[in-house]
């Protein structure tokens, strides 16, 4: 009992902080015993908010994000952890450049709890005692309970699947084990990664039937588990089991428990593909049957006199920074504002030049991901055979026309690989010669453009912390009605962490891998993004505009084709880091240099350069994480991770 009342002063604790939502805005007064946390059903329901804490800081911290930080799209200039001003202390950035990660004091370590990690086996436990104790509160109605201990086990799989994510097989907490008892009995091992991905599927499975299929009150609930969130959660899981990281995985043949079982199965299993697709259409056809669709409003907030062109980058803007409640096409959000936007947002006036410490700008995009989206054919940059991309001299300069107005400032000489993109390039991208719609410009003919080149520029260099390395700006994650001007403004916007765009391609992709699927139906799914996006169909746009016409033919090429897609659909939302992991593209990806402008020059000529700005060293045992030394010492049992 001592235990347990040492756990619950530290789940108070834990659930003391403030939101801005009703379910986490919880502060117990003196929760002393297990008993008296679940003597009713407030105290009960306070608990049960408790449960919730890691799930939100894993979709509010970025920075923290596996996903983010390790997708080869954003570079943060390191060195700064003394800076006053600094804002951002983990250590997640640094992992893009390699060298840091270890087995002493692992960097993200969602394990223990540590360097910008969340303690997933408390959270863990601490959903264990929800449901042991759910029978307890005297005034808790049964359709209540059901939810309740519906949401605990969407939890409990969410938690699980992020650590298989990151570490493979792991230790499963299905229950908590009594503190009274042997001490062999906490020497928990590794689960295969199979029985883990098992157990995350069942936990949904069992709770997805009691998650509500709406949320009535939308102003005090909006965030907690829905059906359509239980059943996209459970399709990315089966997809991810199903990935060639974690399916029949040669690499690691060899990564066994202490015993000598096989922790990864020998040889891929085709059928997780047709579990996923399955899963994949489910969720689709549920999130449809409750009003969800894709996104497709002109957002028409302090906006005048605007272009056809301008009005499709806004809507594809709004896409991520519109409000949950009136976005059709969010599954799944973060519950806190995005509160980095002073990161990606350049100077565009002079008044703005004097908040570099506070709003820096300096979340830098490497030419790699520029490149990844397409022409305004809809087909990569180094195939489309019309000619309106000059890919060999895409880092020599031309001048801005009339006919690229509405991305590029007339009579300003930018380099030719801005021009004739598609609209994503340029409502997830800001860069030198740019327009910039937004920063309380209504009407397009006087709406601002950046001016980076070089240190008297007004969005180049400033300092080592204000400075944006590349000459490329996430615009993505900055809304159209922020403001930077002597004094920031910021229109709040959360970001999503899944959405209905993400799910068509992963079914597509399921589909593609199942291998029934007949071509038309597969792309299908990829031309309703596309569509969207205001681009052509895949079979349209290659056979017209690419070099190579046959590529949506085969089932290789199609696969590429989605992959790229997804890439440029999910840019910056946190999903390429973790897609490319569980598709083991990201060692290929992180294998060169990685380049931006050389922004400290002022000529057009000298800086669209490309510059090293870093050199990644991402390796095979960087795929998954390792296990903290000591607790692998303290339990012999424990295996620590495969190259580790």
């Amino acid at each position: 009992m001592k235990f347990y009342y040492k756990l619950a002063c530290v789940v108070v604790l834990c659930v003391m902080g403030t939101s801005c939502r009703k379910y986490l805005d919880v502060v117990p007064n003196n929760v002393g015993t297990l008993d008296y946390a679940f003597s009713n059903r407030n105290e009960a329901e306070n608990y049960l908010f408790g449960c919730f804490n890691a799930y939100q800081s894993i979709n509010r911290d970025v920075e923290n994000n596996v996903g983010f930080v390790t997708s080869s799209e954003v570079i943060y200039p390191l060195g700064l952890d003394d800076n006053p001003f600094n804002q951002i202390k983990s250590p997640g950035f640094k992992l893009i450049r390699g060298g840091v990660q270890n087995t002493s004091d692992p960097v993200i370590n969602y394990w223990n709890g540590s360097n910008g990690g969340q303690p997933l086996y408390i959270a863990l436990r601490r959903c264990n005692i929800m449901l042991e104790n759910i029978d307890k509160p005297f005034d808790l109605k049964e359709p209540e309970k059901k939810r309740w201990i519906a949401e605990t086990k969407f939890l409990k799989a969410f938690y699980h699947y992020y650590l298989i994510k990151l570490y493979g097989p792991i230790s499963l907490a299905k229950e908590n084990r009594a503190i009274d008892g042997p001490i062999e009995e906490t020497k928990v091992k590794r689960a295969t990664v199979d029985e883990s991905f098992a157990y995350v599927t069942q936990l949904l499975e069992e709770s997805i039937p009691d998650l509500p299929v709406i949320i009535g009150n939308r102003l005090l609930e909006l965030g907690r588990p829905t059906k359509a969130m239980g059943m996209a959660l459970k399709a990315e899981v089966l997809t991810t089991a199903a990935s060639p990281l974690f399916n029949g995985n040669p690499d690691y043949a060899d990564f066994k428990d202490k015993d000598g079982r096989h922790l990864f199965p020998a040889a891929a299993d085709p059928k997780k593909w047709t579990l996923a697709a399955k899963a994949c259409k489910e969720a689709i056809d549920e999130f449809l049957a409750q009003g969800g669709d894709l996104y497709n409003r002109v957002p028409i907030d302090k906006v005048s006199e605007v272009s056809d062109e301008l009005k499709q980058v806004l809507k594809l803007q709004a896409v991520i920074t519109e409000k949950w409640d009136q976005n059709p096409e969010l599954i799944i959000s973060s519950q806190y504002d995005f509160p980095y936007q002073g990161f990606n947002f350049p100077k565009l006036n002079q008044e703005s030049v004097s908040l570099g410490n506070e709003h820096p700008s300096n979340w830098a995009v490497p030419l790699s991901t520029t490149e990844l989206f397409y022409t305004k054919n809809g087909v990569p940059i180094n195939e489309d055979n019309t000619g309106v991309f000059d890919y060999a001299g895409r880092n020599t300069t031309r001048m801005g026309d009339a006919a690229n107005k509405h991305y590029i400032k007339e009579g300003y000489e930018t380099a030719k690989a801005n021009f004739n993109r598609e609209p994503r390039f340029y409502a997830a991208l800001g860069f030198d010669g740019g327009i910039w719609f937004g920063n309380d410009k209504i009407n397009e003919s006087d709406a601002y453009y950046v001016q980076g080149r070089g240190r008297f520029a007004l969005a180049g260099p400033k300092s080592q912390y204000a400075t944006n390395v590349t000459g490329y700006w996430p615009k993505k994650l900055v809304h159209y009605m922020s403001i930077m001007n002597q004094n920031a403004s910021f229109a709040s916007f959360k970001l999503p962490v899944a959405r209905l765009a993400g799910l068509y391609l992963l079914y597509a992709e399921a589909l593609n891998e199942e291998g029934t699927a007949p071509k038309a139906e597969i792309l299908s799914w990829v031309d309703k993004v596309r569509t969207r996006a205001g681009l052509p169909g895949v079979e349209t746009a290659w056979q017209q505009y690419s070099n190579k016409p046959g590529k949506p033919d085969t089932k290789e090429g199609r696969r590429e084709i989605i992959h790229q897609e997804r890439r440029i659909e999910l840019c910056f939302e946190g999903q390429s880091g973790w897609d490319l992991r569980r598709w083991k593209e990201l060692q290929g990806v992180l294998s060169r240099p990685l380049q931006g402008w050389n922004v400290n020059e002022d000529a057009p000529a000298n800086y669209y350069r490309p510059v090293t700005v870093a050199v990644p060293t991402f390796g095979l045992k960087d795929y998954l994480w390792p296990i903290k030394n000591e607790e692998v010492v303290k339990n012999e049992n424990l295996t620590q991770t495969i190259f580790w």
